[in-house]
C-alpha cells in the first residue's frame, strides 16, 4: 500500500507547493494592481450624436458606437441570455468560478493547448478595462486578482452594468444597446428572445458570430444560448421551442437586413449632421468624438424627409428629361450560369445610394432585362424599361448599351415593380428657414451626401440670376419708385465706349418687348430691360450699398448694371437670409442650425438665442417696403413666371424664379410669411443644364413639392397693409397702385440719365430698342469707366462666412 501513498503524497505536495507559489505571487502582485477609478468613475468613450429638434438621430461620429444604459433599463430576457452564455453562476461566485477553472484546466490539459479560459463576467470586465487578450498564465493570474479586487469594491449589478456597456460586439458597436441598434435597429426593450440570444452569443467571437457577415455560424451560436437558457431555467420549454423556430440563418439574415433597411431610410440629415460636427470640433477639438456630446439641431424629421424626397424627385425628373447615358460600368461574366459569389464580387465596388440600388445585368433584350442583386434575380419589363429603351436596341453603341455584365441602377416604382434608372450628374440644394427666427427647418446640401459631401447650401457661391431682382426693386422703393412706376420694356444697347470693354446688348428671355410697363409687371414677368433701366435710375453704387441690409457681401456684387440681372454671387443660405426680410416684414434674421448642445452627462452647455423679427432683430427695410415687395412677388406666383406654384391653391405665397446665362443655374426663392424656402439646381462644376431648364422648370417643382408638405394644415396668412401708403395712378390708365405717402411725381423723364449722358458727351440717346434671366458675358461698368472686372465666378471653392451659432 505504501507504494500507492507515495504518488498521492507527491501530488498533494505539488498542489501545496503550487498554491503556495500562487499565494506568494498574489501577495507581491496585489499592491501593484491598478486602481479601480476607471470603473468606479466610469466614463466610456461615447460618440458625438446629432439629433433633430423632435429627437430623431441624424448623425453619429466616433470610433466607438455606444449607448450607456443603467442596469435597471436592461430587460430581464437579455440579462438572462448574457448570464446563460457567459457566466450562469455570476450572482453566486466571488469573481472567479472554481468549477469553471477546473473544467477549463482539464480541457486544456487534454487538448495540449489553452483553448478555454473559463473567464467569468467579472474577469472579462477586468480584462476589457485593464489587460490585453493575450492568453498567458501570467495575464490570467492578474485577471483573477483584478476580478477579486473588483468584487470587493463593486456590487454585482454594477459589474454587470459595466460589462453590458463596455463589451465589443462587432459592427463598431460597444455595449448591448449599441449592438441592438446596429444589428436590429431596435432599443433594448424592443428585442425579442431570439434577438437577445443572438446578441448574447457575440462576446465570445464578434467577428465569427456576426449575423450580418456569417448568419450560419451566428445561428448555431444563437441556438446554443437558447439551450443554455433552458437548462438554467431562465425560459421554459415552450419559449425555447418558439424561439428556436426563429434561430435559423435565414431568419437572422431577414432580421438584420430589415434593420439595415431601417437605418438606410433614417432621417436624411447628413449635411445638417456634418455642419453640427464641425461646430462641435471647433468647440471641443478631437475629444468631441468621445465625450458623449449631444447636439440638438433646429430641423425636424418631417421637414427633412419632405425636403429630401422633393429634391430627389426633382433631380430624377430632370435626369429623365435628358435621357439615359448608359450603364455605370461593365464586368466580364463567363458564359452560362454564373455563381452568386462571382456576381456579389462584381457588385462589391458599387454602393447603393438611397433608393438607387446597384445591380448587374445577366440577360438583356429590348423586351426584358434580368439583373442580379444580393442573392435575388429580378426581371424588369414594360414601363420599367422605358427610360433605357434606346440603349437596349442593337444599334446602340457598345459602350452605352444595356447588355450582359452591365452595372445598372434599380428603383422600385409606386406600383411595386422595378425600373432601371441612373445616378444623376446634376446637383441640387434646398434650405427652408423660419422667417421670424432663422431656425433652419430643413437643409439638403446635395443629391447624395455619400457621393458628394460638398454642401451646396452653404458653400456653392453661384450667380442668382433673376431671383436677385427683388433686392434691386426693394432699393428702388426707397428712391421714390413704387410698384406703379413706369419704365420702358424696350431694347437696350451699350457700346464699348460706355462699357469700357465690349458692346453689350441685353435681351429679354423670350426676345419680345412690351414697351412701357409698371415695375409690378416688370418683376412679375421678369423683364430684364425694366430691371436694367431701374438700376440705371437708382445707380448701381446705391443698390450695392443697399444689398448689405439683406446680408449680401458687397464684394460679391460689383456695382455694374449686370447686377440687375443677378450677375453677382450668393449661396442658397444667403438667398434665404435675404428673402426672410421680405417674409417677416423687414427684419434681418440670421439662419442657424444648432439649437442646443448637451455634454455627456446630459447637462445643457450651449443654447442659441436668436434675434427674433419684431422683437430683438434689427429692422433693415421699411415695413411698407416689405409689404409692397411681398405684394409684387405674390403676383409672380399668381400670374408671372412662377404660376406653377398655384397648384398649391394658396394666396399667401410669394417668390421669384432665377435662371443664369446659358442655363447654368436654376433657382426659385420663395416663401410663406412664416417659412422661407430656396431651391437650386445646377452642376457642381458649372455648365449648361440644357435648353429650357429655367428656374421655373427645374427648381420651382422641388420648391412646390416641399412646400406642399411643409404647409399642410397651415392656415393662409393675410398680411395687413401698413400705414403710410397711398394709391397713385400709374400713368398708363390701367390701374392705381400703392406708393409711399411721401411719394412725389417724377419730373418728365430724360431720354438718358445725366451720368450716362456725360459718358456719351452728348444729349443723344444710344440706340435703344426692352423675361430673360440670361446674364451677359461681361458686366457693364457705370462709374467710373476703367475696364470692368468680371462678375464673381460661380465656383464652389469659396467658403461662406462662418455660420453664426
Amino acid at each position: 500500500m505504501r507504494w500507492v501513498l507515495y504518488p498521492i503524497a507527491a501530488l498533494f505536495a505539488l498542489v501545496i507547493l503550487g498554491l503556495a507559489t500562487l499565494a506568494a505571487m498574489a501577495f507581491f502582485a496585489w499592491p501593484n494592481l491598478p486602481a479601480l477609478d476607471t470603473l468606479t468613475d466610469y466614463r466610456p468613450r461615447v460618440p458625438l450624436r446629432v439629433y433633430t429638434a423632435d429627437g430623431h438621430l441624424i448623425g453619429e461620429f466616433g470610433e466607438e458606437r455606444r449607448d450607456v444604459v443603467r442596469i435597471a433599463e436592461v430587460p430581464s430576457t437579455l440579462k438572462h441570455a448574457i448570464l446563460a452564455a457567459e457566466d450562469e453562476r455570476f450572482y453566486e461566485h466571488k469573481g472567479i468560478d472554481p468549477l469553471g477553472l477546473v473544467r477549463a484546466a482539464l480541457a486544456n490539459l487534454s487538448s495540449g493547448g489553452r483553448g478555454q479560459g473559463a473567464s467569468t463576467i467579472t474577469m472579462q470586465v477586468a480584462r476589457n478595462f485593464f489587460l490585453s487578450r493575450e492568453k498567458t498564465y501570467n495575464r490570467k493570474l492578474y485577471e483573477i486578482l483584478l476580478a477579486l479586487k473588483i468584487e470587493q469594491n463593486l456590487s454585482k449589478d454594477q459589474i454587470l452594468e459595466l460589462y453590458i456597456n463596455q463589451i465589443f460586439l462587432g459592427q463598431r458597436a460597444y455595449g448591448f444597446s449599441a449592438a441592438a441598434r446596429a444589428y436590429y435597429g431596435k432599443t433594448l426593450d424592443e428585442l425579442t428572445l431570439p434577438e437577445s440570444a443572438m446578441l448574447a452569443g457575440l462576446p465570445k467571437a464578434p467577428s465569427a458570430f456576426n449575423p450580418i457577415v456569417n448568419p450560419a455560424r451566428a445561428a448555431v451560436r444563437q441556438q446554443y444560448v437558447l439551450r443554455r437558457m433552458l437548462e438554467a431555467g431562465f425560459i421554459n420549454q415552450a419559449q425555447y421551442e418558439q424561439a428556436l423556430a426563429f434561430a435559423t440563418p435565414q431568419q437572422g439574415q431577414r432580421a438584420t437586413a430589415a434593420a439595415r433597411k431601417t437605418q438606410d431610410i433614417a432621417v436624411p440629415g447628413d449635411y445638417v449632421a456634418e455642419m453640427a460636427r464641425q461646430i462641435a470640433v471647433e468647440q471641443f477639438g478631437e475629444r468631441a468624438y468621445e465625450l458623449g456630446i449631444r447636439i440638438v439641431t433646429t430641423v425636424t424629421r418631417a421637414d427633412q424627409e419632405a425636403a429630401y424626397a422633393a429634391l430627389r424627385r426633382g433631380v430624377l425628373d430632370y435626369d429623365r428629361r435628358h435621357g439615359y447615358r448608359g450603364p455605370e460600368s461593365f464586368v466580364e461574366l463567363p458564359a452560362g450560369t454564373v455563381a452568386e459569389e462571382l456576381l456579389d464580387e462584381a457588385l462589391g465596388e458599387f454602393d447603393d445610394h438611397g433608393d438607387l440600388l446597384a445591380a448587374v445585368v445577366t440577360k438583356a433584350s429590348p423586351k426584358e432585362v434580368v439583373v442580379y442583386r444580393r442573392g435575388e434575380e429580378i426581371r424588369i419589363t414594360g414601363k420599367g424599361l422605358g427610360f433605357v429603351a434606346p440603349m437596349l436596341a442593337e444599334k446602340a453603341p457598345q459602350s452605352r448599351r444595356v447588355r450582359r455584365g452591365a452595372i445598372v441602377r434599380l428603383r422600385s416604382t409606386d406600383k411595386g415593380g422595378w425600373e432601371i434608372v441612373q445616378l444623376p450628374e446634376v446637383q441640387s440644394a434646398l434650405i427652408a428657414i423660419d422667417s421670424h427666427t432663422g431656425a433652419v427647418r430643413a437643409l439638403i446640401g446635395g443629391f447624395d451626401f455619400n457621393r458628394n459631401k460638398f454642401n451646396h447650401v452653404t458653400q456653392a457661391v453661384r450667380q442668382p440670376g433673376s431671383s436677385f431682382k427683388p433686392f434691386i426693386f426693394s432699393a428702388a422703393l426707397d428712391r421714390n419708385f413704387g410698384p406703379g412706376s413706369v419704365l420702358d420694356d424696350a431694347p437696350l444697347y451699350y457700346p464699348a465706349g460706355v462699357t469700357g470693354s465690349k458692346a453689350w446688348e441685353p435681351k429679354n428671355y423670350d426676345g419680345r418687348y412690351a414697351g412701357p410697363m409698371t415695375l409690378r409687371d416688370g418683376l412679375t414677368r421678369s423683364k430684364n430691360m425694366v430691371s436694367i433701366r431701374l438700376l440705371e435710375q437708382i445707380t448701381p453704387e446705391y443698390a450695392r450699398g443697399y444689398l448689405s441690409r439683406f446680408g449680401f457681401d458687397p464684394a460679391q456684387n460689383p456695382p455694374y448694371l449686370t447686377m440687375a440681372l443677378g450677375a453677382g454671387a450668393a449661396t442658397p443660405w444667403q438667398m434665404a437670409t435675404g428673402y426672410a426680410v421680405f417674409a417677416n416684414g423687414g427684419y434681418r434674421i440670421e439662419p442657424y442650425v444648432v439649437k442646443e448642445i448637451y455634454d455627456g452627462s446630459g447637462r445643457l452647455i450651449a443654447r442659441t438665442d436668436p434675434p427674433v423679427a419684431g422683437e430683438s432683430a434689427p429692422r433693415v427695410i421699411d415695413e411698407r417696403n416689405a409689404w409692397l415687395m411681398d405684394s409684387m412677388m405674390r403676383d409672380v406666383v399668381q400670374r408671372g413666371t412662377a404660376t406653377r406654384a398655384r397648384v398649391l391653391k394658396r394666396n399667401d405665397l410669394a417668390g421669384k424664379t432665377g435662371t443664369t446665362n446659358d442655363y447654368v443655374d436654376a433657382w426659385f426663392c420663395g416663401y410663406h410669411p412664416d417659412l422661407v424656402t430656396v431651391s437650386w439646381v445646377g452642376h457642381s462644376q458649372p455648365r449648361n443644364l440644357g435648353k429650357g431648364e429655367t428656374g421655373g422648370a427645374a427648381a420651382l417643382p422641388i420648391w412646390i413639392d416641399y412646400m406642399r408638405s411643409a404647409l399642410q394644415g397651415v392656415p393662409e396668412v393675410e398680411r395687413p397693409r401698413p400705414d403710410g401708403l397711398i394709391l397713385v395712378d400709374n400713368g398708363l390708365g390701367t390701374r392705381q397702385d400703392y406708393h409711399y405717402a411721401e411719394y412725389t411725381p417724377p419730373a418728365p423723364p430724360s431720354s438718358v440719365p445725366d451720368w450716362l449722358r456725360e459718358m456719351f458727351g452728348s444729349d443723344s440717346s444710344p440706340a435703344m430698342e426692352a423675361e430673360s434671366e440670361a446674364i451677359p458675358p461681361a458686366p457693364v461698368a457705370v462709374t467710373p469707366l476703367p475696364p470692368p472686372a468680371q462678375a464673381p465666378a460661380p465656383v464652389e471653392d469659396r467658403m461662406p462666412k462662418p455660420i453664426r451659432r
